[in-house]
Order: structure tokens, then sequence, then C-alpha cells
């Protein structure tokens, strides 16, 4: 048999005479790989099958551990007023049900009015007397949450407990009302103006607190200032990410500008502290512009809740997973811990996972 070798430019072709060994698998070469397939897969189905087993016996354990820690707190919250973003769902539901379980009037602010009613219906049934209430507020269209503040601030006198709980989570590329990217607008941008609409209340109420949900994923993000709407390239994950970390952000801010600074006085002119250089007695009268309502941010852990609606890939994983995963009651006791715990009345500024710093 003559096989000629093609040519190339400047090369000529070379003829070579010889035979083309071929491989022609045989029924034993078959039978071989056959056999190997059926051991893999039964080596496979074995480790699972050990897995598995190793789950079941340990499952009480993992279970324990994967839930975190749990508030333990027996304060009371009547005569208290609760606002609660995102309330007709996951942890911002079972937060809800919490303090309405404590004596405090929660007022449940939901996008979907509707799902938010059949939400309070489940408090009102399972707590004898709870006083909840759904507000309509859309955290993606700004002219929505100056609405919704408007009218409360008309119709409620108090304010001692703001949670900051409403997220979305990689969801595909999309912008909210204003022109924000939905990520940023909703999780950060929404609640900041929300905050900041509301904060001459709260510190009427003082004390009184504010509480960020924010997540693990803070340490994955940075502000990407150059492109902070995600036009010039757009990744679901790390969008979540940088919206996660302005919570964090926004909350040490927030907490170091309500803590104030003391200030000090002599012959009716105000000044700071640190501005008086003495070199003799001068009696000074000082006075803190403190504002006594503290906000902390937290991390409620791996839940298994509607926010991972947006992406299947994540909802099979945590479909696979669920055994590790928390459930919205225990994902909302550390919010729950933020907005109650006696030991916390003068912590600000902080961010807290499982109930602890």
């Amino acid at each position: 048999m003559k096989t000629t070798i093609p040519s190339f430019p400047g090369i000529p072709a070379v003829a070579v005479s010889g035979r083309m060994n071929t491989f022609t698998p045989t029924e034993t070469h078959r039978s071989e790989a056959g056999s190997f397939m059926m051991l893999m897969l039964v080596v496979i189905a074995a480790g699972l099958g050990v897995v598995a087993l190793i789950l079941r016996l340990f499952s009480p354990q993992i279970r324990k551990y994967a839930a975190g820690g749990v508030c333990r707190s027996t304060a009371r919250l009547d005569g208290k007023v609760a606002l609660i973003t995102g309330a007709n769902s996951g942890i911002g539901k079972e937060t809800a049900l919490d303090l309405a379980s404590r004596g405090a009037r929660v007022i449940m602010a939901c996008r979907d009015v509707e799902k938010g009613e059949e939400a309070a219906t489940e408090i009102r049934a399972r707590v004898g007397g709870a006083k909840v209430e759904v507000r309509e507020l859309d955290l993606a269209d700004t002219c929505s949450i100056r609405a919704f503040a408007q009218r409360f601030l008309q119709e409620v006198d108090h304010l001692h407990i703001l949670v900051n709980n409403a997220g979305i989570m990689m969801c595909p590329y999309m912008k909210t009302v204003d022109g924000f990217e939905m990520h940023i607008g909703v999780n950060h941008l929404g609640h900041f103006l929300l905050t900041y609409l509301l904060i001459g209340l709260l510190k009427r109420s003082a004390p009184s607190r504010i509480v960020v949900v924010s997540s693990l994923a803070h340490n994955f993000g940075w502000i990407r200032f150059h492109d902070l709407h995600s036009q010039g390239s757009y990744n679901s994950g790390l969008a979540y990410c940088q919206s996660k970390l302005a919570n964090v952000l926004f909350t040490r801010e927030l907490a170091r500008r309500l803590h104030g600074e003391y200030y000090c006085t002599s012959n009716k002119n105000l000044k700071r502290k640190e501005e008086f250089h003495l070199t003799e007695d001068v009696n000074l009268t000082c006075i803190s512009s403190g504002s006594n309502v503290t906000v902390n941010s937290v991390h409620p852990g791996t839940v298994r809740s509607e926010l991972m609606r947006h992406s299947t890939a994540m909802s099979l994983l945590f479909a696979v997973f669920s055994m590790f995963l928390k459930t919205p009651k225990e994902g909302a006791q550390t919010s729950v811990y933020c907005a109650i715990a006696e030991e916390l009345q003068s912590i600000s500024g902080k961010h807290f996972r499982y109930s602890t710093l």
C-alpha cells in the first residue's frame, strides 16, 4: 500500500510504501471495557451509599451545627413599633412572627401586598392577638419609597425597630424604575432612602434600633465606582456581593454619624471639644449629639428561601445540600437578636453572624 504525504510550499510530496496498522476492537476488548465501566459504577454507587449512610447517622449533629445560634432573649416589646421590609416570606416573615409574639406592632412592608396579607393571616393564626399590618413598598421605585414613608410618618407616631430585610439575589440584568442596577438599587439604595426618610422618627422614638440584613458574600464584593450599575459588564453573583458590601459600609458609616460627637460651649461659642486648646481653667459645658439609635448589620447564614429563585443552578445545589442549610426561622435568629437583645442596647456599627459578633 502506497501513501502520499501532502506537499507544502517549497517541499515536494513524499510517497511512503507500507501497511497501515489499524486497531479493530475484538469481543474480548469490548468485554473488558464493559467490565471496567461496571466496576466504576459500582464503586461510585457504593461511595454515594456510604456518604448517605454517614449523613443519616449524623444528621442530628449536622442540623444542630447548621442551625447556628438561637436568640434566647425573653424581652417583651409591648407598645413598640417594628417595621420589616420583605416580610411576606423567608426570614422576613419569621422575624415578623417573632416580634409580633413579643407584643410589638409589626408593619410588614411588601412589594406583593397579596402575599403579604397571606403571611399576616398566618401570623395572626399562630399568635393570638398579633398586631400585624401590611403596607405596599417597592424598593425598586423611589417614588414608591417616598409615598410609603410619607404615609407612614402621617399615620405612625413611633418607630422603635427598623429591619432592612428585603433583597434579591443573582437575578438577570435588570434596572429599577430609576435606572439603577437591580441588586444595588433594591438591596442598598432603596433601603438607604427608606432609612433616610424615617431616621427622624427613629430618633424621636429612641432608644431605637436599625438592623441591616447583609450577607457573608460582602467579603467577596468590592464597590465598582467606575461602573456601579454594571453597564460595562454584568455578573449577577458579583453584583449581589457588591450590594451586600454596600450594606455593611452603610451600617458602619451610619453608626458613626448617629453616635455623634461631643461639643463644648464656652461664652456661648459652640465648638468641638478637640478645638479647645486650654492653657487655663475654663468652665466648659459639654453636650453629646448622640441620638441613642443603634444600627448593626447581620449575616443570617445560608437559608432555604425564595432568594435563589433566579438561579436554577443554585436552586439545585441548595436542594442537594438542604440538610446543611438553615430554615427561615433559624435564619431569622440573628436579626431578632440584634433587634431585641438587652446587651446590645449601646452596641452599634458591628456585623453579626449566628447571633454573635
